[in-house]
């Protein structure tokens, strides 16, 4: 099980690094999506295969050589799911049980406190539990282009 979850974190900081490559050569053009399981992971965008394999193979290149920054990534869901938590915990202490209408501004007040908290907390929760970026000798493997109605899907393996 524990492997398991290593290889996930560890192609979620691939992913992650990948995507931060192709964002690098494609400027603010087209958008991407990510995700990571045990075996790769996907990039969802209408981008060049061979532009996505490059990508991977740098993108992992970077990590194997220290750029460890690459692993944390401003757009990753996990910042969402960090800001969410903290948002939700906090407007829910800040409102309390009584008065609640008098504590809207303290509500509104903890709810932006927690967002911008949640920015780097989010990167840290991305440093420490969702990504590895000491990836060691893995390989970028096949890398395979699936249409799904409008959705470009990349499938990047990752072997071990």
């Amino acid at each position: 099980m524990l492997d398991l979850l290593r290889a996930v974190r560890q192609n979620h900081a691939i992913e992650h690094a990948t995507i931060a490559v192709l964002l690098r050569r494609l400027g603010a053009g087209p958008s991407l999506v990510g995700g990571s399981t045990p075996g790769g992971f996907y990039v969802y965008g209408d981008v060049p295969t061979d532009m996505v394999r490059e990508s991977a193979i740098e993108g992992l290149a970077l990590l194997q050589k220290g750029e460890v920054d690459l692993a944390v990534s401003p757009f990753c869901g996990t910042n969402i799911v960090v800001a969410g938590i903290l948002t939700g915990l906090s407007a829910a202490a800040a409102l309390g049980n009584r008065n609640r209408v008098s504590r809207l501004p303290s509500v509104v007040l903890a709810a932006v406190g927690a967002i911008l908290l949640a920015r780097p907390l989010g990167g840290l929760v991305q440093k420490h539990f969702t990504t590895d970026a000491k990836v060691g000798n893995v390989a970028i493997g096949q890398v395979t282009r699936t249409k799904k109605g409008k959705w470009t899907l990349h499938r990047v393996e990752v072997t071990r």
